[in-house]
């Protein structure tokens, strides 16, 4: 009486199994295919992919987060399940700081650069001419900026540089040349020299400490567009700098939108509030309540 019911189940058992089975093979063989060999493991394997965001959505991203401070964002991530996620160490510190209208702020795009402390010897006594060849050979082969076509406006570049050598990897005149082509601030874990010249120019720097040394054998360049550690947090392309006196905070790039709309409540909410307070004082209004 049952023979019909049975069929259909044993049927049904198959299917499904058939169908699991199936789902297994492809499962093991997409793993088999994404799995690095042992050849690319030696050559070297990148784990972590580059996105890659059009112009046109730098400046939207940037339009959410104008005018907004370190303060505001870290709030905003807070909010988004960021806690302590992004804040970079009270080390990485603005190079020089204008109080009346905040010039020394900037909010911008990553590009990413990373040099490595070099292990090749320095160059031994030679005449003028022979060092000018050997200072010209090491940055054009071996510390080149290949990550200035990279520029546009609203870049930042952040270092992940070479932070317990005395090298100056940025200095006042290759960072006006970065300004000229849109950058509007540059991050560093280690230093940079030239710092009252930089200071003179108004370009935005923040870094670890002072450098005096040139690249030459001191670090070479080791990748751009590439996940880097700077001040102690992960840095990607594309993901938002935000820094200030009170230093520097990074949004990845997937939570910017909704960062940003909650650092904007916080921000009115407290220049509203202190603008009462100015008032009541007889303060004159200044950028910070404006």
């Amino acid at each position: 009486m049952q023979t019909g019911n049975t069929k259909t189940t044993v049927t049904a058992i198959l299917i499904a199994s058939i169908g699991l089975m199936s789902c297994s093979l492809f499962t093991s063989a997409a793993q088999q295919e994404s799995k690095p060999n042992i050849e690319e493991l030696r050559s070297g394997k990148n784990f972590i992919p580059t996105k890659v965001y059009s112009s046109e959505d730098d400046e939207q991203i940037l339009k959410l987060f104008a005018g907004l401070r370190v303060a505001d964002v870290s709030d905003g991530m807070d909010k988004v399940g960021l806690t302590n996620t992004g804040l970079m160490s009270p080390e990485i510190h603005a190079a020089w700081k204008d109080t009346k209208h905040f010039k020394h702020r900037f909010i911008g795009i990553a590009v990413t650069v990373r040099y490595v402390p070099t292990n090749k010897p320095p160059a031994p006594p030679m005449e003028t001419d022979a060092f000018a060849r050997w200072v010209g050979q090491w940055y054009s082969k071996l510390s080149s900026e290949p990550f200035v076509p990279l520029i546009r406006k609203g870049t930042t570049i952040v270092f992940d540089d070479a932070p317990e050598s005395d090298v100056g990897s940025i200095g006042s005149n290759n960072i006006m040349g970065w300004h000229l082509k849109g950058c509007v601030g540059v991050v560093t874990n280690a230093t940079a020299r030239d710092t009252d010249e930089v200071a003179a120019e108004k370009v935005p720097l923040y870094f670890r400490k002072v450098g005096r040394g040139i690249r030459p054998g001191r670090n070479e360049i080791e990748s751009v567009n590439r996940p880097i550690v700077c001040g102690g947090v992960l840095v990607e392309p594309g993901d938002v700098i935000v820094a200030d006196g009170d230093g520097v905070i990074v949004v990845p790039r997937a939570k910017a939108k909704e960062v940003a709309e909650y650092s904007r409540a916080i921000l009115d909410g407290d220049k509203a509030g202190r603008r009462k307070l100015y008032e009541k004082l007889g303060l004159p209004p200044d950028d910070s309540v404006k």
